[in-house]
């Protein structure tokens, strides 16, 4: 009967003392009525099953004529190849009649072009890979007889641009199989509507949710000395980390950057007294290098791995006794999903430890705790699709087939992130991928379509075709450089970023993939090096891959600070330093901006306590500095972290509130934003992925460098003829929302505009010495710079321990303005 489980599988489940869980059953019957689902189930919960279940039972049976039946869609290539291979023990013990096969970047030719002509039951790829059989002329027969897509932790995907490539992949499978079911699968997942939207495709889609059946068993580790003022490595505990490594089985060390993954893994080497093997994982180092570690991981080889978000999503590691988190997760579903990597059985506790790195960052710790024990997630919601991913599209399905703008454009409106796609903007997009725009359409290599006498859309040729599928995929990342051991076979370890490869000399000495080596040179698109080296080691840093504080968790930690109550749960270090901040000056809250300005040592700093993590406070830093440089004040230099912004300036900044004022996101914002290389930057991702400048060609690829050049010249043409360029109104959207986080600046104006506290002191204040300390980390380049570095720590500590008994420090809480009014005054 459909809807139920055969013998064959209840024979198998209870041959393994199991049976099927309500949700695996859940998606046997949805599978039965056509119903596209969301599942939402814990890590260990047996959600992967339960996505494939309904297709392991339809094809236990041969079929007349085999086609490709279900396909699963990963973020990574490592967890489709994971999935396949769990998969297959299933299908083996059940000897059933599957073909389970992976097709990713990595696959053969051979067998990329065997699966073309004979496509297995199950295909596993990613976005990418899909992206590019839907741009091939056959993909309507390849596709036909689909039945099922499963998208895996589809939570990773939605409101990215990988996210969007995906959706308009599914809106095309819509129109090739239109029968074909959608499964999404997650384990953390804040906005259910948008996802629900996202898998539907424009049709309904169903939730399917089960509780945690044993709640996250989750506890703070501090140092073993005192809590640390202010950085971000958390190094000072590597000592304790390195303990629980030993005491456990086997153990997960997640960190924030791949820097601190380098720095960490180096500390704790040096604390294995036993050699127990430990490994380093990151996205820059060589695939080769990933997949032993994953696979000694999977064997049970390793009693730890020191990991950035590499390894965040779901590759099955049943043996993994707990998680320890080095520095606050700024988040509570990022950490939630780290700490369900250990113990991944669904009746039993996954088991995570928190080490903070700091004074802020416990009080991270703490809401993240909370917040996990409340169940919020967080996380922002899918926004619109990206104009540049539609622009790729489009080329794509031209080159699998000539179309219709007006079907196409309602195709593209069936997947939900370009629900709300206007005409004049498809329009345009698709004016820009035939002729480039106005501006650039006597250019020949702009010329990628053209129009039959019926309005058809062709795509210009062959070569064009081959062009697009070699440039496919929405990850544009920094220059990098291949990392290679000297000599004839020399062994490649990874990728570092070309800024910093240019600041290395000869014999310089740097740290990666967990050694120490020695720079020799850069030949071409490698910098090669050896073993060895002597001296303090540079560590390679990596744009954008700091993770910024969510907006749910900053929240929380505004609320904490103002709720003493709370305060008896946290290290003693920490209340008295709360309390201190507050007998001296004031506790930012969870509504308004507290503000300090204080002399010292011939300068005046300004701290903000705007709590909206570190892309918003940059942004917030360089218009405050802007505009105190038009007030008067001279502004020498800021320091942004996750909690504040600080500020130092030669004159005393009087006018605070004008400097919050809600034009600051005006004029002000437009001016920095075209005068810097900002603009420039997005600009150039978003012509790569919009396919205005092609990475890859056929025996060559070019390098950044002339990536740039070739973009900044375009860039230039456009602003001057045509600014209201398709691709300049998405670098403008892709701006506001990425580094610059102008979303978080605005709430963070609109608490300005409500209540901005403003206190006037004569010295530090407790709160404010972590980013006078980062101040004086921003120049330590020596040993002599971190020894006066560790003299400055030592005087702001005696600074604020001597503070005599408080006294009313001069305060205003602002009615919008601390000066003669520029404007109308406002509430406080």
């Amino acid at each position: 009967m459909p809807g139920t489980l055969p013998e064959l599988f209840t024979t198998w489940f209870a041959a393994r003392g199991w049976s099927p869980r309500p949700h695996q059953l859940a998606l046997l019957h949805a599978a039965a009525n056509g119903e596209n689902v969301l599942l939402i189930a814990p890590t260990g919960g047996g959600k992967t099953l339960a996505g494939f279940l309904p297709s392991l039972v339809a094809l236990a049976h041969p079929r007349p004529a085999p086609t490709l039946h279900t396909l699963y869609v990963s973020p990574l290539k490592a967890l489709a190849t994971d999935i396949a291979r769990n998969l297959m023990a299933p299908v083996q013990q059940m000897r059933l009649p599957i073909r389970i096969e992976t097709r990713t970047g990595d696959t053969p030719a051979d067998r990329r072009k065997r699966q073309r002509e004979n496509p297995p039951d199950l295909l596993l790829t990613t976005p990418e890979s899909l992206s590019l059989l839907l741009s091939l002329e056959d993909a309507p027969r390849m596709f036909a007889g689909l039945a099922t897509v499963i998208i895996d932790e589809i939570h990773a995907l939605a409101g990215t641009k990988r996210g969007d490539q995906l959706a308009l992949c599914l809106a095309r499978l819509a129109a090739l199989a239109p029968t074909a079911r959608r499964v999404g699968l997650s384990a953390t997942v804040a906005h259910r509507k948008p996802l629900l939207d996202y898998i539907g495709s424009g049709a309904p889609a169903r939730l399917i949710e089960i509780e945690e059946a044993a709640p996250p068993e989750i506890e703070m580790m501090l140092p073993e000395a005192h809590i640390a003022w202010a950085g971000r490595m958390g190094l000072a505990s590597a000592s304790a980390v390195m303990k629980r490594i030993v005491a456990s089985g086997t153990t997960i060390v997640f960190v924030n950057t791949r820097a601190q993954a380098e720095l960490l893994f180096q500390e704790l080497w040096k604390l294995n007294a036993d050699t127990l093997p430990i490994a380093l994982h990151h996205g820059s180092l060589e695939l080769e290098l990933r997949r032993r570690v994953e696979a000694a991981m999977a064997r049970g080889e390793l009693r730890a791995v020191v990991a950035t978000s590499s390894l965040d999503l779901g590759i099955d590691w049943g043996g993994v006794d707990q998680v320890i988190q080095v520095g606050a997760p700024k988040g509570t579903s990022r950490l939630l999903q780290r700490v369900g990597r250990s113990n991944h059985r669904m009746d039993e506790p996954s088991r995570a430890v928190l080490v903070p790195a700091n004074r802020f960052e416990v009080l991270e710790c703490k809401a993240a705790m909370l917040g996990i024990a409340a169940r919020e997630l967080d996380g922002d919601p899918p926004g619109p699709g990206g104009l540049d991913v539609l622009a790729q599209h489009l080329l794509l399905m031209a080159a699998s087939a000539p179309f219709m703008p007006d079907e196409m454009f309602a195709e593209v409106r069936r997947a939900a992130p370009y629900a709300e796609l206007s005409r004049t903007d498809f329009d345009d997009v698709l004016g820009f991928v035939e002729n480039g725009g106005y501006a650039l359409a006597h250019y020949e290599r702009y010329r990628k379509l053209f129009r039959d006498s019926e309005g058809r859309i062709h795509i210009a040729g062959v070569r064009t075709a081959r062009q697009a599928r070699m440039n496919i995929g929405t990850i544009v990342e920094a220059p990098l450089l291949k990392v290679r051991l000297a000599g004839r076979r020399g062994q490649q370890l990874g990728e570092v970023e070309e800024s910093f490869a240019n600041a290395l000399r000869e014999g310089d000495t740097f740290m990666y993939a967990g050694r120490l080596l020695r720079f020799l040179r850069i030949r071409e698109t490698t910098l090669e090096c050896a073993e060895g080296g002597t001296g303090s080691p540079a560590v390679p840093a990596y744009a954008g891959t700091r993770m910024s504080l969510t907006t749910n968790l900053a929240a929380r930690v505004r609320a904490m600070l103002h709720d003493p109550v709370s305060w008896g749960t946290y290290p003693e270090e920490v209340q008295e330093w709360l309390r201190l901040q507050q007998a001296y000056s004031e506790l930012p809250g969870p509504e308004g901006l507290l503000v300090e300005v204080f002399p010292r040592e011939g300068r005046w700093y300004l701290v903000a306590y705007a709590f909206e993590g570190r892309n918003a406070h940059q942004t917030l830093g360089m218009l405050l500095t802007r505009r105190m440089e038009r007030l008067g004040y001279a502004p020498l230099g800021f320091v942004a972290t996750e909690y504040v912004v600080g500020i130092w300036s030669a004159n005393e900044p009087h006018n605070i509130a004008a400097l919050f004022d809600h034009d600051l996101l005006g004029e002000d914002l437009e001016i920095w934003m075209a005068e810097t290389s900002m603009l420039r930057r997005t600009f150039r991702n978003v012509a790569v992925i919009a396919g205005l400048v092609d990475r890859h060609h056929p025996g060559a690829e070019k390098n950044r460098r002339q990536v740039t050049v070739n973009t900044d010249l375009v860039y230039n043409v456009l602003r001057r003829h045509q600014p209201d360029h398709v691709l300049l109104r998405a670098t403008w959207h892709d701006a506001r929302g990425g580094l610059t986080d102008l979303a978080r600046l605005q709430l963070l104006l609109n608490r300005a505009a409500a209540r901005l506290s403003v206190r006037r002191l004569d010295r530090v204040s407790p709160l404010a010495v972590p980013v006078l300390l980062d101040i004086g980390r921003e120049s330590v380049r020596t040993p002599a710079d971190e020894d006066a570095l560790l003299l400055e720590t030592e005087a702001l500590v005696a600074e604020v321990m001597a503070q005599p008994a408080p006294r009313t420090p001069r305060r205003r809480t602002v009615r919008k303005n601390d000066a003669p009014p520029l404007r109308k005054s406002v509430r406080a």
